[in-house]
């Protein structure tokens, strides 16, 4: 495999293998890899975390009687185009 670097990021690479953190480049990009992974893990779970308190906002307010009725497919797509802006 062959991965094209700026000049920065190459420098980067370098100075944490420099360090005495990694021995080489391939353990750099690994733990940057896995670091990757787990901040995406993350953010999933704060979307997720998001649209439950979302969910429990509508829910809250359908308890409270303050929806409103959807009589046709037409008004539910009149609708999402509102929101879409």
């Amino acid at each position: 495999m062959h991965v094209s670097l700026t000049p920065e990021l190459e420098s980067r690479i370098k100075a944490k293998v420099e360090s005495g953190l990694y021995n080489n480049a391939s353990e750099v990009i690994r733990e940057a890899l896995r670091f990757m992974d787990t901040h995406e893990d993350w953010i999933h779970e704060v979307k997720l975390a998001r649209l439950r308190e979302q969910l429990k906002v509508g829910t809250d307010q359908l308890d409270r009687g303050e929806g409103i009725a959807i009589e046709s497919k037409a008004a539910l797509d009149a609708m999402f185009n509102d929101i879409k802006g």
